[in-house]
């Protein structure tokens, strides 16, 4: 950057999260953090002095703080790593312990690490889930996708509306060195595949217009928080994980 680095950080209702991470997105193609309460998205965004304006344009209120040399560093105390359903999911910058099974997500494009509690929710009930085929719907980063293959889950496919999400996906499967077929399908509307096991860690709306699609045996949803219940038509509802006010509930076919 060509002057001064200003941290611009804006508020949207989380009603309007993923129209606001693609703005994000769209200002700061290089990734930008974020972080959530129950009913706020907060996205922080690293630009040069000179697009300030552009970024405040699109995100009226937002509050811009010059930053202090060697920011870098306290983006990646951001993102910490966890445990969760016997797997260890940080960035590369981190070291699982002696002989853990790793998840490695590198954030810098514009996507959490797996610390997100609906992330922690769904690798949770993964593991309490039988093995088998797997379709994550609205695959993001791809950390579900992986941690499934991780955890023993075969094939996996990841699906998702954003070509930045397959692209970011294909990579981080790479760098784990695990199998995932990832391709750019709109899961509300686009043919999915069919799988033994189906996860959808998106909002409440769209999980409720996937699960009618699905043609699974089982499905993982999440996205949503503890006071709502997706209505899940032709499904049975076996049981709900509740953390930090999120849920996650696993569904059989009725």
């Amino acid at each position: 950057m060509s002057g001064s680095v200003i941290r611009v950080s804006a508020r949207a209702p989380l009603a309007r999260a993923e129209e606001a991470r693609a703005l994000a997105l769209e200002l700061a193609p290089g990734g930008f953090e974020e972080s959530e309460t129950v009913d706020t998205l907060t996205v922080s965004l690293y630009v040069d002095e000179s697009a300030v304006d552009r970024v405040l344009a699109v995100f009226p209120g937002a509050v811009a703080v010059a930053v202090e040399p060697g920011w870098e560093d306290g983006w990646r105390a951001f993102h910490r790593p966890v445990r969760v359903g016997g797997l260890w999911i940080g960035p590369p910058w981190e070291q699982p312990g002696r002989g853990e099974q790793a998840v490695v997500i590198d954030p810098g494009r514009a996507f959490g690490t797996g610390s997100h509690p609906t992330t922690r929710l769904c690798v949770e009930q993964l593991a309490r889930t039988g093995r088998g085929s797997l379709v994550d719907v609205g695959c993001g980063s791809g950390v579900l996708s992986i941690a499934a293959a991780r955890l023993g889950f075969a094939p996996v496919a990841a699906v998702d509306n954003d070509p930045v999400a397959i692209e970011a996906t294909i990579a981080n499967a790479a760098v784990n060195g695990v199998l995932v077929e990832a391709a750019l399908r709109d899961g509300e509307t686009g043919a999915l595949p069919s799988a033994d096991v189906a996860v959808a860690n998106v909002l409440l709306a769209p999980v409720e217009r996937i699960l009618e699609r699905l043609e699974a045996r089982l499905a993982i949803t999440s996205g949503y928080l503890e006071g709502d219940r997706p209505r899940a038509p032709g499904w049975h509802h076996l049981d709900r994980l509740e953390l930090d006010g999120w849920a996650a509930d696993r569904f059989v076919r009725a």
